[in-house]
């Protein structure tokens, strides 16, 4: 008999549930991507009863006897690592009641399908009669994860997303950010009135467009055998590692925030592709956490595609598949995707600008959850922190402003932090390249991305959750998470 019977028994528990976790994540990204509008009611249904289902599997009585037996049992490293994340999940789940997570699930499902509509049509006042039983839930929900696991509300939601990170570490963090992000945005933009790129002109159809994208997912390695690329309202990546999904949207006025949301969804799909097989469905085999996952996008979009290098590669792409034009050109391309110029959209914006909306973000969300704000009170607080940060004007434009984003609909709070965490990640992984490989610029500007690709694999993504995320950091580049690294890029990249 097995001398690890009770760790087996768990491994196999959490292999059953990876395989409802792929139905739910498939029929996620069918709703996303292909429902009909008339199946939301049924497919709503439906998933509250698979999400119910998938919460008794990971709160079987079972797993907490078999998490006490395998810590006697003579395991591995991995295999201990593979134990604290399954107890990680166990703690989790038992927070929260079955009830709650289906209620919350229906909520989540009805805000999100109205807000599709809500949002183009700037109805503010329609969004909020989903939304504010949805915030009253997910409270309800993050107070229950406080209980069980002594953390403050918002740290117990930002667990889930970025596991060992608390508020007060991005307080201080975005806190430095905070200090020089606006006068660095101010120079960039006075420096940059000069030198205007020539704008592509459209109009850009969408079948070329897709065609294009289809180029930019070979040139960037995704395994088009192992997942597809569709379109949604808003950019994601899901489904599972062996069939990936990832979603851009096209504008035929505007090629570009197409080409990058392509590029953006390839870092986080080739991660999702480039966990080690052999712990499929096993805890450790998962993603790090989201700030890691987003520094793999990030990687690939900052790091990579905005280089001199890539535009040169990117050039021939572009002319091939929409015709050939001026604003193609290397050197201009280049300049289109490094031009700073702040707006109302997050996903639309340029890298240097684009930490002042996570800050925004992430500071009304916070409120939100810890009771210091109201649903109604958001649009007055977007628009302040808008016109402080950036100097924007949203007032009155819900569709631009305080709708624009998905997640808040969905109940997804503690994520927004992860987008400026991951552009701080993927600075600190470059200049660990460079540092391990001084080659590696040379490389890629000949055509030679395999640096890049070879580094990420070797350091992040065969190691899935085999560390927690600041040992993580330390074994890829030398130190935890510092955000000096994001500071000396753009200042390099836009004043240099």
């Amino acid at each position: 008999m097995s001398d690890k019977t009770a760790y087996t028994a768990l491994v196999e528990a959490h292999r059953q549930l990876y395989r409802y976790e792929h139905l739910s994540a498939i029929v996620s990204w069918d709703r996303h991507t292909m429902m009909p509008p008339k199946g939301h009611a049924a497919r709503a249904a439906a998933e509250g009863t698979l999400h119910a289902h998938i919460h008794r599997l990971r709160t079987d009585p079972r797993l907490v006897e078999w998490l006490e037996a395998a810590e006697q049992e003579p395991l591995d490293a991995v295999e201990r690592a593979d134990l604290r994340e399954m107890r990680r999940d166990w703690i989790d789940a038992n927070a929260v009641p079955a009830e709650l997570v289906e209620a919350r699930s229906l909520a989540a499902s009805r805000c999100e399908h109205a807000w599709r509509t809500q949002r183009p049509a700037n109805d503010w006042a329609g969004f909020l009669d989903n939304f504010r039983p949805l915030l009253r839930l997910v409270r309800d929900e993050a107070c229950l994860l406080a209980e069980r696991t002594g953390l403050d509300p918002y740290d117990a939601l930002l667990e889930r997303y970025e596991p060992g990170m608390r508020a007060t570490h991005i307080d201080h963090l975005f806190g430095e950010l905070k200090a020089w992000l606006p006068g660095l945005i101010a120079r960039v933009c006075a420096r940059q009135q000069q030198a205007a790129p020539i704008a592509p002109q459209g109009p850009f159809p969408v079948e070329r467009q897709h065609a294009l994208s289809l180029a930019l997912l070979d040139l960037f390695g995704f395994d088009r055998a192992a997942g597809r690329l569709d379109v949604s309202a808003h950019p994601f990546t899901g489904g599972v590692a062996e069939d990936v999904r990832l979603t851009t949207r096209y504008d035929e006025a505007d090629c570009l925030p197409a080409l990058m949301a392509t590029i953006h969804e390839c870092g986080h799909a080739r991660y999702n592709q480039n966990r080690p097989a052999e712990w499929a469905g096993r805890p450790i085999g998962r993603p790090r956490s989201f700030g890691i996952h987003e520094s793999q996008s990030l990687f690939f979009e900052l790091q990579l595609a905005r280089t001199p290098a890539l535009a040169a590669r990117i050039s021939p792409l572009l002319n091939a598949h929409l015709g050939p034009q001026r604003a193609f050109e290397p050197d201009n391309l280049h300049r289109l995707f490094t031009r700073v110029t702040p707006g109302k959209i997050r996903v639309a914006a340029d890298e240097v600008t684009y930490p002042a909306h996570v800050i925004l973000r992430y500071e009304i969300e916070r409120a939100l959850i810890e009771g210091d704000m109201a649903a109604d009170d958001i649009p007055a607080a977007w628009d302040e922190k808008m016109a402080a940060l950036l100097g924007v004007d949203t007032r009155g434009d819900y569709r631009n402003g305080c709708l624009q984003d998905v997640h808040w609909s969905k109940g997804s709070f503690g994520y927004f932090p992860c987008y400026t965490l991951g552009a701080m990640y993927a600075a600190q992984w470059a200049a660990a390249l460079r540092r391990a490989l001084p080659e590696a610029d040379a490389r890629i500007a000949a055509g030679d991305m395999a640096p890049a690709f070879d580094w990420l694999h070797t350091h992040v993504w065969s190691q899935a959750s085999r560390w927690e995320t600041d040992e993580l950091a330390r074994r890829a580049s030398g130190e935890a998470l510092d955000g000096r690294h994001l500071r000396v890029h753009l200042e390099a990249r836009y004043l240099g």
